[in-house]
């Protein structure tokens, strides 16, 4: 008796779906879907654009299957794929290469207390987002972003530090000090 698709590791779904298992695709593509969205709306692209970019990224997945050797996790893979798919998408956009001023807003907390993270990538600039994106979200390196953007690493590592700095002011946990809030840094 053959083994439940949802039964197989991603590994194995890769190998089948190299062979042209169009469902053993199907079922990676339902595990990592909404994970490479995610990934795509944290790195700034509307809804609309994160679907379009992820099912071109599961698209050249499908097509490059047999690359895929399973030395990391299936979704890192795809995420790369994505992630490199949004910056080319992005490096035709001249408007996106300058850094932008963007309003600090208020995050949104939920009711347990915990901040949105999406709400908080919202106060980086374009390219910090996109380099923290990349860099914590896709877990591509500096100089692998540095390549991919074709920015200097320096730069890159900058950008990284700046918006990371950012995060952890925005996210810091808040006590109140005489009727006042106060950020705590920690």
């Amino acid at each position: 008796m053959s083994r439940s698709l949802m039964d197989r590791h991603d590994v194995e779904l890769a190998a089948l779906a190299a062979a042209g298992g169009r469902r053993e695709f199907g079922e990676l593509v339902r595990r990592h879907g909404s994970a490479v969205r995610g990934l795509l709306r944290r790195m700034g692209a509307q809804a609309s654009e994160a679907d379009d970019i992820a099912q071109d990224a599961f698209m050249t997945a499908f097509q490059r299957c047999g690359e895929f050797r399973g030395e990391g996790t299936f979704a890192a893979w795809v995420k790369r794929i994505a992630a490199r798919l949004y910056i080319k998408r992005k490096a035709k956009d001249a408007r996106y290469v300058e850094e932008s001023v963007v309003e600090e807003a208020a995050p949104t907390v939920d009711r347990g207390g915990l901040m949105d993270l999406d709400e908080a990538l919202k106060v980086l600039s374009p390219v910090e987002r996109l380099c923290v994106s990349l860099c914590h979200g896709a877990g591509m390196s500096h100089p692998e972003i540095a390549a991919a953007m074709n920015l200097p690493l320096g730069t890159v590592k900058s950008h990284v530090k700046r918006g990371l700095d950012k995060l952890r002011a925005r996210l810091a946990p808040e006590q109140v000090e005489s009727g006042r809030a106060v950020h705590v840094n920690g």
